[in-house]
């Protein structure tokens, strides 16, 4: 099924050029063939343009014929050089540019040209709830977000997502030469899908993973470079109660997740389920804030007493996630803590409730009337 993208590239490229980022059949590539009408495209994933360009660099600013010409780069972290021609293509012509890339890794190591203030970056997310037609909790947490992913048959799930791990490790991973251990790497990504969520313990995760802390460090440093994975930052603003100053992780699409982790099928009012939707509601909040490019931190809270607070939104919104379908005052015990510090002016519990009402001053809100508004841009 083809789905309409949230994401505006036409309203970027009108004034700027852009990066685009995102993981492998996001659907960068979909997205810019039916949204701009570039003037030219250089796919990197084409052996043949590869290997002109490899030895060309040049051509990009050789036919670049009139002024502010679209050109897109498909794939461009495969050639890093070329972002010099790009520079001087845009400063001699005029040119705008869309660079596709499902990677950061490389143009990073390489020392890339990234082209200051001339190139906005973008991130594409796998799908998110307002982008499905009639969208169905359960599918997307047993079938992800990945477009071929949520529409394909029950029956062929395991395989597809199986595919699709082998092909992240084979040609993020192996080709790239990120590490020799193919072994290890996998490994690691199991724990880190076991641990999605969690608290980054590096130590105790390293010896999960039969590596060295320093190995596990440059491994998590992968998954953010490679879009796999993501950290939240800890809320450290309370005074009454310290707070815990690690990270949480999460991989970025919960049925690659939570197939990693042996966990599928989800099925309602599981254990497993709670942490799903935990992890989807991770993912909207990243995405939302992301794509409408607003300045605000995603963090949770941990006190060393204990007291946690899923995610906190800026200094806007505080949201406990539950999977009941009847919150009471003891799921309300974190928020109730943080409100005490007087850091956040809103706080909501998302859950199963068939409706919303407040309980001691705090929204109780549907997951589905919760997303409704977020996307409505109710909350920010």
């Amino acid at each position: 099924m083809p789905y309409s993208r949230l994401l505006n590239l036409t309203e970027t490229l009108d004034r700027k050029s852009a990066f685009l980022f995102g993981p492998r059949s996001a659907g960068k590539t979909y997205l810019y063939k039916h949204t701009l009408k570039p003037t030219r495209v250089y796919n990197l994933l084409d052996r043949a343009v590869l290997k002109r360009l490899t030895n060309r660099p040049g051509l990009i600013y050789e036919e670049c014929i009139g002024s502010n010409e679209l050109i897109v780069i498909d794939e461009v972290q495969k050639i890093p050089d070329l972002l010099d021609e790009v520079h001087r293509t845009i400063e001699d012509k005029a040119a705008r540019f869309l660079m596709t890339g499902s990677s950061a890794r490389k143009l990073k190591r390489s020392q890339a040209n990234l082209l200051g203030g001339r190139a906005t970056r973008l991130e594409l997310f796998p799908l998110v709830s307002r982008e499905i037609p009639q969208f169905d909790l359960l599918r997307y947490l047993n079938h992800g977000g990945i477009p071929r992913h949520y529409d394909i048959d029950d029956k062929y799930l395991g395989s597809e997502l199986d595919d699709y791990i082998s092909l992240y490790l084979k040609e993020e991973i192996k080709d790239e030469a990120v590490t020799r251990q193919l072994d290890a790497f996998s490994r690691f990504l199991d724990v880190m899908a076991l641990h999605s969520g969690d608290e980054l313990a590096i130590e105790n995760f390293a010896s999960d993973c039969q590596v060295k802390a320093t190995t596990f460090r440059n491994y998590i440093e992968v998954l953010e470079d490679t879009l796999i994975g993501f950290k939240i930052a800890p809320f450290t603003s309370t005074v009454k109660r310290k707070a815990i100053t690690r990270s949480k992780f999460y991989l970025f699409d919960v049925a690659i997740t939570n197939y990693l982790a042996r966990r599928l099928p989800i099925v309602a009012k599981s254990e497993n389920f709670g942490k799903s939707l935990e992890h989807f509601i991770a993912l909207e909040l990243r995405a939302f804030l992301a794509i409408h490019r607003l300045p605000l931190d995603l963090c949770y809270w941990r006190s060393t007493s204990q007291m946690e607070v899923d995610f906190i939104v800026g200094d806007e919104l505080a949201i406990e996630v539950k999977a009941s379908s009847m919150v009471v005052e003891r799921d309300l015990k974190g928020l109730k803590a943080l409100r005490e510090e007087g850091q956040v002016k809103r706080f909501m519990v998302i859950s199963t409730d068939p409706s919303r009402r407040q309980l001691s001053g705090i929204d109780i809100m549907p997951w589905s009337e919760f997303l409704a508004a977020l996307w409505r841009r109710e909350f920010f």
